[in-house]
């Protein structure tokens, strides 16, 4: 499945990946391959993705820190929607 992240700056991650988790406004939640459609808001905390095949640009690089197979991305809010295993955050 395909993870785009956008930000007010620019669209700073966009890859292939196995999973991730974010911080729903009800809690966190995670999702994988062929999850069924959603739409929900983000609050304050981490999205977490994990992937064996992850591309990043190096300038955004840095805005993300990695634990073994893991990035994480620190957000203040925002918006989540998966459709047809693509996933588009706009992220705060």
């Amino acid at each position: 499945m395909v993870l785009e992240i956008v930000t007010p700056e620019a669209v700073i991650f966009n890859s292939e990946i196995t999973s991730v988790a974010v911080p729903g406004i009800n809690g966190s939640f995670q999702m994988l391959k062929d999850h069924a459609p959603i739409v929900s808001l983000l609050e304050k905390g981490a999205i977490k993705i994990k992937g064996s095949k992850i591309e990043m640009k190096d300038e955004f690089e840095s805005k993300f820190t990695k634990d073994k197979d893991e990035y994480q991305l620190e957000i203040s809010g925002g918006t989540i929607e998966m459709n047809h295993n693509k996933i588009i955050i706009l992220a705060e």
